[in-house]
């Protein structure tokens, strides 16, 4: 009886290795293949995306918009068969998947991400899995991402010093200043600055980047503004010099490449 339960304790240890493996996919194109792993730590895109492409949804379709130094996407049902000049890429409400946004993930090239409605319409954020992007980015230098930061950060900081530092407040400490009461006037003038600083410190908004972060944009690059977003539910592991291709063609006014690139997507692992 203890060495029945052993065997089966031994078989369920090599199922749980084997769903924790990372399932990977092939999307070939006639410019190239390239090879993505799907996170297990994003399950609903992951299922979703091996679902369709085990029904043969994405074959056939196109990768229809394409912008150099952005990203490439493709997948929508909409784009197969389609001809030339025609405006296509909308999205299936069938096949929507909840956000599973995780900030360990971020945009550097080759990651492989769910598109959504705009959050006007999308409060929640819901995923459209029936299409996907590529990032194809750009490489930054430590000074671009230092303004990139700035340029996010100083706004909040603003907004948050104009909600505490108060028209009466203000007034306040210049009475104070007047009056030549110094030990007040520093008392409230530091009591200010910690809550400014507090409450930017809490501000979910804030853009840092990672040490990890700033080691993928200034090497391998990428888009990092699309970063807390989008749900990035996998990366490329061969094939850049395709997403490269596809980035670089010409396109027409709706970012649809002249010449077609046509998807098939096949389960590897």
């Amino acid at each position: 009886m203890k060495q029945l339960t052993l065997i089966i304790l031994f078989l369920l240890s090599l199922h749980n290795v084997s769903q924790a493996q990372d399932r990977v996919v092939e999307i070939k194109t006639n410019l190239g293949t390239m090879k993505f792993e799907l996170y297990n730590d994003t399950p609903k895109h992951r299922n979703a995306f091996i679902k369709l492409a085990s029904e043969g949804y994405y074959d056939g379709t196109l990768f229809y918009r394409v912008i150099q130094n952005f990203l490439i996407q493709g997948g929508s049902k909409s784009s197969r068969n389609a001809p030339p000049g025609k405006r296509i890429g909308y999205g299936d409400p069938e096949h929507t998947v909840d956000d599973e946004i995780l900030k360990h993930y971020y945009h550097q090239k080759g990651a492989l991400c769910a598109p959504r409605q705009p959050d006007e319409v999308n409060p929640f954020k819901q995923s459209d899995i029936s299409q996907f992007y590529i990032v194809k980015g750009q490489v930054f230098t430590e000074g671009q991402l230092d303004t990139l930061e700035m340029a996010v950060n100083r706004p909040i900081r603003k907004k948050i010093t104009q909600q505490i530092y108060t028209p009466a407040i203000r007034e306040e400490l210049k009475q104070l200043k007047a009056e030549k009461k110094v030990d007040e006037f520093r008392a409230i003038a530091e009591r200010v600055k910690k809550d400014i600083e507090s409450a930017y410190q809490l501000n979910p908004n804030v853009l840092e980047f990672s040490e990890a972060q700033r080691k993928a944009y200034t090497t391998v690059g990428g888009y990092p503004d699309l970063d807390g977003k989008y749900t990035i539910f996998g990366k490329c592991i061969s094939g850049f010099e395709v997403i490269d291709k596809i980035a670089a063609l010409e396109t027409d006014e709706n970012n649809r490449p002249l010449k077609d690139v046509t998807i098939e997507v096949n389960l590897i692992e």
